[in-house]
Formats: structure tokens, sequence, C-alpha cells
């Protein structure tokens, strides 16, 4: 081990042990992994160290490391959910004051650890792209509200990153909720998470979020106060070790129903979404319907330059890649005969269909049984051999596009992740290749592209604003085993963003084109219309999904890649000529199985006519 290694090493082991010292509770499990610090019961995450640390980089790791410690210590998470408002906006400013709550308390305590946190938190509005925010959009209520509490309770000035931000929203928000921020700051005790939760939703209330959350869900949460324990025990019964699907295939299940299979709610953990991840949601949620019209400009892209194809290994290194798997492993563990049965119906139709022709009435091969009455009936008639005939199973590749926008965030982009890894081991098992594809943006309300457009004098109908991120997660080529653990990075905290459907599809397409098989199958998963705030910003809000109209139009009319799609919550069936349209997420895995069954099916049917 170099020194540098050592010093990083040791590094490492002094997180860990000062966060448990901050949280007072040394039984935690502290993890490395992730962009930012999250805590879940007794397990806390916090980000790797920098390979190289310099003092503004210790800063950050520490920083991110108190922020777990302080939530650990001061933070209930019984009572914020049996306090919480229902409405995702609400919720987001709520979890931000909570958070700026338990961080308040640590960086009055000890200058130290308020340095620490100033410095991650830095970092964190530069990695969520706050500092170049178009003031055009609407107001990050939870950003510029919990920055606002936090310049009242600790004293501290608010990062300079931010000052954009709150120049443009500060006003706004002092003269709608600044009375009830003011009434909040002066709480006797920051200790009292009840007490300050209460004083909460007056800010709500100022910010107009309480009308859209009908009655208090108080009494609803304490009425199941028994059951969340009960489930909180039991994902910590299964976080004592990681039980891996053996690799050598999927186990057999001794049940052969054929009837639909779906994911249940008790076959997966809980995936908490963090403040963060709920505020950009809600955005994501509020931007479709300010958006009207179209330029009716043909599609471009303002510039190319910043576009990224990446291998799912480089977006991450592997020590975290494999955290990451493990995370996914642990989804898998629980529900063995759930996944045998998906995989078996599918294995079943598929394999049905490579040796079902005889031929008969030859002269050698296998005695036809069937014939033998007409032996009997004339002695003088010759033996009937039958030749079981070999149909060409014509050699196939199936590609999943996988939607990785931030709506996607928590439970749907586990079980997309989970239903890849089932059909892939299934598919490789029948002589079908599979590839795996993600997309998203490589940031948030445009970045690069934007910046490049906005220096140029920002030029009307500029077309798309930004910066690409496609994902390869598995190539057709590669086997199952050496790219199992890649599918992991779908688990990592910061990589959904927006969705830019259209090029996405004509990318996956062209990898599909490029194929030597003779059937290709493109199954594209997602769960809304594309979106990407600042696309539609400037060439009106029908811009992007008239492209993709166009995209998919192309390929179902003139390619010979056959072509469907699976809405989660959302209504693909008016895009898509051959689509299936989901509820819940957890109706995925039967949906996938069930639409390549069909194909298969559809194809064999046209052999045995042909034939």
């Amino acid at each position: 081990m170099t020194p540098k290694e050592k010093l990083r090493e040791d590094f490492k082991r002094a997180l860990i042990q000062t966060t448990r010292a901050l949280s007072s509770q040394q039984d935690i499990e502290v993890a490395f992994g992730g962009d930012h610090a999250q805590v879940s019961g007794k397990r806390a995450r916090i980000p790797l160290p920098a390979r190289v640390l310099d003092p503004a980089s210790a800063a950050i790791a520490r920083g991110e490391a108190d922020a777990a410690a302080l939530r650990l210590a001061h933070h209930d998470d019984a009572a914020h959910a049996r306090l919480a408002p229902k409405g995702a906006e609400a919720q987001s400013v709520f979890d931000a004051l909570e958070n700026t709550r338990c961080e308040a308390i640590g960086a009055n305590a000890l200058k130290g650890v308020g340095d620490n946190l100033d410095a991650a938190y830095e970092k964190t509005i530069l990695d969520r792209g706050l500092d170049r925010l178009d003031i055009s959009q609407a107001a990050p209520l939870a950003d510029v509200a919990a920055l606002l509490l936090r310049e009242r309770l600790t004293g501290r000035a608010s990062p300079k990153s931010a000052e954009k931000m709150l120049d443009a929203w500060r006003d706004d928000l002092e003269a709608r909720a600044g009375a009830s921020l003011d009434a909040l700051a002066a709480a006797a005790d920051l200790n009292d998470q009840a007490a300050f939760a209460t004083l909460t939703r007056n800010v709500l209330r100022d910010l107009d979020l309480e009308e859209e959350e009908g009655e208090d869900k108080g009494d609803e949460a304490s009425d199941g106060d028994g059951d969340s324990d009960d489930n909180q025990n039991a994902s910590d019964d299964n976080e004592d070790g990681v039980a891996d699907i053996p690799e050598d295939g999927l186990p057999e299940s001794s049940d052969d129903s054929e009837g639909e299979t779906e994911f249940s709610d008790e076959n997966f953990e809980q995936v908490e979404d963090s403040a963060d991840g709920a505020t950009e949601n809600a955005k994501i949620s509020s931007m479709r319907p300010r958006f009207e019209g179209d330029s009716g400009v043909t599609y471009k892209a303002y510039t190319t330059e910043f576009d990224e194809i990446a291998d799912a290994r480089d977006l991450c290194d592997p020590e975290e890649l494999a955290r990451l798997r493990r995370t996914l492993d642990r989804q898998l563990e629980n529900f063995h005969t759930v996944v045998s049965r998906l995989a078996n119906k599918l294995q079943r139709k598929l394999l049905a269909q490579q040796n079902r022709n005889w031929d008969f009435d030859l002269d050698e091969g296998v005695l036809d049984a069937a014939r033998l009455a007409r032996i009997i009936a004339d002695p003088m008639q010759p033996l009937s051999y039958k030749q079981e005939r070999e149909l060409e199973f014509r050699d196939t590749v199936v590609t999943l596009l996988i939607d990785n926008s931030g709506s996607m965030r928590g439970r749907p982009i586990t079980i997309a992740a989970i239903c890849g890894d089932i059909l892939a081991r299934t598919l490789e098992r029948c002589g079908v290749k599979v590839e795996i594809l993600g997309f998203t943006t490589r940031a948030w309300k445009g970045g690069q592209s934007r910046e490049k457009w906005v220096a140029d004098g920002r030029p009307a109908n500029p077309g798309r604003l930004n910066d690409l991120r496609h994902i390869i997660y598995k190539s057709a080529d590669a086997p199952w085993r050496r790219a199992r653990t890649s599918l992991g990075l779908m688990m990592k905290e910061g990589l959904l963003k927006e969705n830019i459907d259209g090029e996405a599809l004509l990318w996956a397409h062209e990898r599909l084109i490029g194929r030597p098989e003779a059937r290709r199958i493109l199954m594209v998963i997602s769960d809304g219309a594309p979106v990407d705030d600042t696309t539609s910003s400037a060439n009106g809000g029908a811009y992007l999904e008239r492209h993709l109209r166009e995209v998919i139009a192309r390929i179902e009319n003139l390619s010979p890649v056959e072509l469907l799609a699976i809405g989660i919550g959302h209504d693909v069936t008016r895009y898509y000529r051959r689509a299936v349209t989901i509820v819940d997420v957890e109706q995925l895995g039967g949906a996938m199985v069930d639409k390549l069954a069909e194909l298969f099916d559809e194809d064999a049917k046209k052999r045995r006519s042909a034939a």
C-alpha cells in the first residue's frame, strides 16, 4: 500500500469513528458510497473521500459524515413520517427544513462541525446545478427555504454558490413566509422535533402548499406504527448478509402456473428517496403543464460536443459499484419463487418453439405408434416411422432501453434493474442475446450545452440544450456473469436526471441495426413523456414529444427492428403501436415477460404458416 493509499484508509477509519461519536451511537453501520450522505435506520452511507486529500476535499468528506451523524443523533424517522405532509413539493420543503434543524444543532455546538457542513453544502449546490438555475422557471422552494432558515438558525452566511438563487427568490419567500421562518428559528428547543414540525407546517401554509395536503395523516401513521416497527425489524434481519443469486442460472420453481405473476410489495425493501430526490421529482411533476406549443422547427441538438456514451463501469469506482450490486442482490434474495416463475414462463415459451414439428411415413426414424393399428389391420403394410424436424429458431437479440430519469428514482428504477437482470439471465439460457441500455442527461436544467448557448447570445430555436448521457449496462455480446455488477449503477444516488427519449431511441436502434442477428427486438421502459426543462423552455413544450413521435413512426414503418414499450403509470399506447401501460411498477416483470412471449408466439405462428 502506497503512503497516499494508507493516508486515505486512515482517513476513512477516522470518518467512521467520528460519525459514531457525533451520533452517540456506536452500533451504527457506516458504509462508503454515493454522492451525498444518506441515513436509513441504523445505517449511514457517506461518500468516499477524494483520492487526493487536500484540505478542501477533507472538509467536504467530514461535512458529509457530520451531516449523517447529526441526522442519526437528532432525527426520529417514525415521528417524521407521522408529522409530514402528503404533497410531493410540501414534503420536499418539510424534509429540507428538518435536515436544516439537525445540522444547525451540530453547527451551533461545534464550530468545526459548522465549517465542515458549509464545505459539504457548497459542493451539494454545485453538484445539483443550483448555482446556475434559470430564474425564469419556478422557484426551488425547498432549497431557498432551507437556506433562509439556515441563516436564521446558525448565523452563518449562505454559500457564495447560492447567491444567484437567493438573489432571485429571497424577497418573494421573505414576503410570503418570513414571519413563519422567524417563528421557526425562535423555537426554544431545536431538539424538540415534534414542536419544530408543527411550526414548519405554518411555513408550508404561507407558501401555499398546505392546501394540497388535505387532512393531517398523523392518526393514520400512528395506527400503523406497529407495522412500521415490524417492517423495520424484518429489514434489519435481512442486513446480516447478502445472498447472491447463483450465477449458473435461476433456481427452478416447483410451481408451473402459467398465470400472470406480479411483484408484490412484500418482496421488496422500501427504497427511501432523499430530500434532494423528492425536490427534483416535484420539479419534474410540475413542469409538464407549464410549456405549451412548439416552434415547429426540425429537431436538432444545439451542440453534441458534451454528449456522453459511457460504460456503466466507467461512471463509478469498482468498490462502490460492487456495493451497489450487493444492494440490488438484497432486493432479489427475498423472492426466489417469483423470479423463478417469471423466468420459467418465458423459457418454456422459447424452448417450446425449437422442436415442435415431425415428418411422418418415413422408412427410418422413431417408430410411429399411432400408425400401428394400420399394421394390425393389414400385416402387409410396412412399418411407419417418424422423425422430429429441427425448426430454424432464428438467432435473436433483445435490447432493453430503460428510462434513467429522476422520476424513476427509488422503487421504479430498482424494479427495472431487477427485471433487466432476470431477463438477461433467462434469455441467455435460451440462446437469445440481451443488451441493457439506459438514458438520462448529465445535468439538471441543461449542462454545458446550455452554457454555450447562453455564451453565444441565446439564439432563437436552438434545439436540444442538455448534455446526453447514454449508458451501456450490458452489451449484447457480453455474458451476464461479466456484466452483472454494472446493473448496480442504477442504484447510484445522483445518476438519474432528465430524459430525452427520441435521441435515446435512435441510439439504441442504431446499435441494433448494426447487429448480425436475424431478429432484433427493442423494448423501451419509461414512466413519462420526454422532459428537459431548458430545451422545452427555448423550443416549446411539444418539441421533445414531437421528435419522439417522429422517431417511433420511422422505426415502426421503415425499420426491421421490432419495437415495443412498457409505460409505468404513463400511457405509452398513444406513442407506440405495440405497447402496454401498467398502473403499478410491481407489474413490470410480468408485463415484460408477457410482451416478449407474445412476440415469440407471433413469430412461431408466422414460421408455421410459411412451412
